[in-house]
């Protein structure tokens, strides 16, 4: 079983960092996994508060903080931030998330966590 209990994922639909190269591989991961999926978008009033509450307690806070950030939720309770998308470019925050998708995180290895 993973350890895994949700997948949250900070984003913005305009954002070519987010959709579709970090949301939809994310989102389809968690319907593998059996597991929760939230997505927040930081231009909806109604999620942006919880956005940033996310990225402030656990990612990579700044005024203007980069987007997409990808949080696991453990089912030990802890929350970890594992990504966040590359300014350099779309195709950096692609290979960020095909690495992720790779990592000991999601293959069932919890010794190299």
């Amino acid at each position: 079983m993973s350890e895994i209990k949700a997948i949250h994922v900070v984003h913005a639909t305009w954002c070519p960092h987010c959709h579709p190269t970090t949301v939809e591989p994310m989102k389809a991961k968690a319907a593998e996994l059996g597991v929760d999926f939230y997505d927040y978008d930081i231009d909806n009033p109604e999620q942006a508060n919880k956005a940033d509450d996310l990225v402030r307690g656990h990612g990579d806070w700044a005024e203007d903080y980069l987007i997409p950030q990808v949080f696991l939720e453990m089912r030990d309770g802890t929350l970890r931030h594992v990504l966040s998308g590359y300014s350099e470019g779309v195709e950096l925050t692609k290979r960020g998330v095909e690495n992720l998708l790779k990592s000991p995180y999601f293959d069932g290895d919890t010794s190299a966590r």
